[in-house]
């Protein structure tokens, strides 16, 4: 019972030194909004002490100024997505390649060793010829087909 008390005892100083270290996060936080508040606020009254044609081209700065930022948020956002795109690409052509070596090592393999090729034509000449009962197959399949019969 004792170490289990312990256990929890540790747990609750953890859970206690996390929650002091939100809290204190919260609390800068707040002091920086509050920082950020009374400068909006000294530079509004700022503004409306200028005449009209200050506080229009003061208005036009601040939006220019907002718009900067903005663009450049969005440049690096595209130089990530065009990052992200040269990335799939060359995964795209890695996987190509892969594709066309798995055909060509397909073409090579003679017939008799490709049974999936050989389920395929069976399943079309099912669609087409009307069975009654009678399989045909090849003897070299036989452990093949028994083996998917059972499965």
């Amino acid at each position: 019972v004792v170490p289990f008390l312990r256990l929890l005892e540790a747990q609750l100083q953890e859970q206690k030194k996390q929650h002091e270290e939100e809290v204190e996060g919260l609390r800068n936080e707040v002091e920086a909004l509050k920082e950020g508040m009374e400068k909006q606020q000294q530079a509004f009254l700022q503004t409306l002490q200028l005449s009209p044609e200050a506080q229009v081209e003061f208005g036009l700065q601040h939006e220019i100024t907002r718009l900067t930022y903005e663009n450049l948020d969005l440049k690096e956002l595209m130089e990530k997505l065009e990052r992200n795109e040269k990335k799939l690409k060359r995964q795209l052509k890695i996987y190509m390649k892969k594709v066309q070596d798995f055909e060509a090592s397909q073409t090579t393999v003679p017939p008799e060793r490709r049974p999936h090729e050989r389920n395929m034509q069976a399943a079309v000449q099912r669609k087409e010829k009307d069975f009654q009962g009678m399989l045909e197959y090849y003897k070299e399949d036989e452990p093949l087909l028994i083996r998917n019969l059972i499965t």
